[in-house]
């Protein structure tokens, strides 16, 4: 896949060989503070080219959504594989305190994911199934 870093951060990596998602960093000349319920459009200096058929998918990362209240809004975000724009991260501190993005903070994670596009089939029924039109909390078992 191609990328373009006009930051002066690495290219996204995979931290460990089991890992799922690169951490992307924030692209930023000076730190952005959020206050509380507070939400900023944070750039990362990336640009990718996706072959057809797959999506980069940003997510939050655990670690400062745990310690900090720092999040992703629109999660996951999804980059199409023929969107040539900067990946920029939709940041919301649901902390109760001011919270600081410092330039080049790992601020959330991509991954890169296949995907099929499909084709409706307009029908006037659907075909039975054993859970039927169960909805929320249809499957917990009553004692």
């Amino acid at each position: 896949m191609k990328i373009i870093n006009t930051s002066p951060y690495p290219l996204p990596q995979y931290e460990t060989p089991g890992s799922a998602g690169m951490d992307i960093r924030a692209h930023l000349s000076e730190p952005v503070v959020l206050a509380p319920l507070e939400r900023a459009l944070v750039p990362t200096g990336l640009f990718i080219e996706l072959r057809e058929g797959y999506e980069a998918q940003i997510r939050p990362r655990s670690g400062i959504a745990l310690k900090r209240g720092l999040t992703m809004l629109n999660s996951p975000g999804t980059i199409d594989s023929d969107y040539r724009g900067e990946i920029k991260c939709i940041v919301v501190n649901l902390s109760n305190e001011p919270q600081t993005i410092e330039p080049g903070e790992r601020i959330a994670q991509m991954v890169i994911a296949r995907y099929e596009q499909i084709v409706w089939e307009e029908v006037s029924k659907l075909n039975a199934s054993e859970r039927g039109a169960g909805g929320f909390g249809s499957t917990t078992k009553k004692s």
